[in-house]
């Protein structure tokens, strides 16, 4: 019953033109020491869905990403994600651009196991011309003409948490799950990264309802502390807004990727956190006010 294993070993579970999902939202919780071993890894043609962060423009900036399936792609404080823009903008990618609460109904179709779900959302838009999206007529008296939103059918997810157990069971302690429990149940096959890792979580009646999703849904556990930098983990830390705009700067600087790769990937996590002042530091950074 023991699911731990290091973040090499779950991105070896990768193949070309596999679906992957992200958890977290934006800058916000996403496993980015997993995103940082798939950049070192060899595997291609992905298809990546997300309410998208950086984890997003990373992977199409060293040309992982085939598809993107997505609601938005932003760094918060920094409204456009960049090499998200620049692939965009240059035709490099495919996409499937959706409204977010579209979004999420094709994650709750694919954990229910039904082909598609009902939705008002997209009609009269140009979603419907962009997307091959298509419409169902209700089958009772109102007869009325609704969006088919399809299943967002996941082949692996990779998840952020707070704290897990070696069983797969989790624990999201800051102050919102986003829908990383839709994106459990949207996969094949689901890892979570932790901050801590411990052999057995003992949930009461008030822990149990920062567990989110069943600890049958996890495949694989991965003990990466500072593993969300540089997005936030609250309440653990905040974003590290500095390492962002030196991300962002890649996209702009001559040869500024393989400069970011240089500098902050190819080492491994040690050499990453090194490079971040140590993980002192990085688990000292505040969490932003809204």
């Amino acid at each position: 019953m023991n699911k731990q294993m290091t973040t090499a070993e779950a991105v070896a579970q990768l193949r070309d033109g596999m679906t992957i999902g992200f958890g977290g939202w934006g800058p916000r919780r996403k496993p980015m020491a997993i995103v940082r071993e798939i950049l070192r890894s060899d595997v291609k043609d992905l298809t990546v869905v997300a309410y998208g962060g950086p984890e997003v423009g990373m992977l199409c900036a060293a040309g992982k990403v085939k598809k993107l399936i997505f609601g938005f792609a932003t760094l918060d404080a920094i409204p456009l994600e960049p090499w998200f823009r620049k692939v965009r903008q240059a035709g490099e990618i495919e996409v499937m651009e959706l409204d977010e609460g579209m979004f999420q109904w094709g994650l709750r179709a694919a954990g229910m196991r039904v082909p598609f779900l009902p939705t008002r959302c997209g009609l009269a838009t140009d979603v419907l011309k962009y997307n091959d999206l298509r419409t169902i007529r209700s089958p009772y008296d109102d007869g009325e003409e609704l969006l088919a939103m399809p299943a967002l059918n996941l082949d692996m997810a990779f998840i952020h948490v707070n704290k897990a157990d070696t069983l797969g069971n989790t624990l999201i302690t800051g102050t919102d799950p986003y829908f990383d429990h839709l994106v459990a149940r949207a996969a094949e096959r689901c890892i979570v990264s932790a901050e801590e890792v411990v052999d057995r979580l003992e949930l009461d009646r008030d822990t149990a309802r920062l567990n989110p999703f069943e600890r049958y849904l996890v495949q694989g556990v991965v003990h990466a502390p500072k593993g969300a930098h540089p997005t936030m983990c609250a309440p653990n830390y905040g974003w590290d807004l500095s390492h962002l705009k030196r991300y962002v700067a890649s996209a702009s600087d001559d040869n500024g990727w393989q400069v970011y790769m240089d500098e902050f990937v190819n080492g491994g996590e040690d050499a990453y956190q090194a490079a971040n002042g140590g993980v002192a530091a990085m688990g000292s950074l505040p969490l932003p006010t809204f």
